[in-house]
């Protein structure tokens, strides 16, 4: 069983930047892809970024390309999610997730966190 738990979302103003992180538990962490997705009121939950077990490759969304960037710590069971030029469309809850597969991550992960609110004022 795999337990994951995001921290460090918040309010910011249009233009600022967060890191989220999430945390988790269970000893397969390092061989499952992670990722984000996010889903605002009323609209979707969609994809936002993804990267491989090993970190070598990652994935965004293109609305999201070039302003975030997705690392993670194996020894540290943490991954990260950095959001910068940030916008109001950005506001969402936040949702860290993780599958054996990235292709299924970004449309129906094994596993999910509880979520975490950003909000962007303009």
């Amino acid at each position: 069983q795999v337990t994951l738990v995001e921290s460090g979302g918040g309010l910011v103003q249009a233009g600022g930047s967060l890191r989220l992180s999430c945390a988790a538990s269970g000893p397969i962490f390092s061989s499952y892809a992670m990722g984000w997705l996010r889903q605002a009121p009323g609209k979707e939950r969609e994809f936002v970024a993804a990267i491989s077990w090993s970190g070598a490759n990652t994935y965004f969304a293109d609305s999201v390309k070039g302003r975030f960037t997705i690392s993670r710590d194996n020894a540290k069971n943490t991954m990260y999610l950095q959001m910068n030029s940030l916008k109001p469309e950005d506001t969402a809850v936040y949702y860290c997730a993780a599958d054996t597969s990235v292709h299924l991550l970004r449309v129906l992960p094994d596993y999910w966190g509880q979520g975490i609110q950003v909000t962007v004022s303009s």
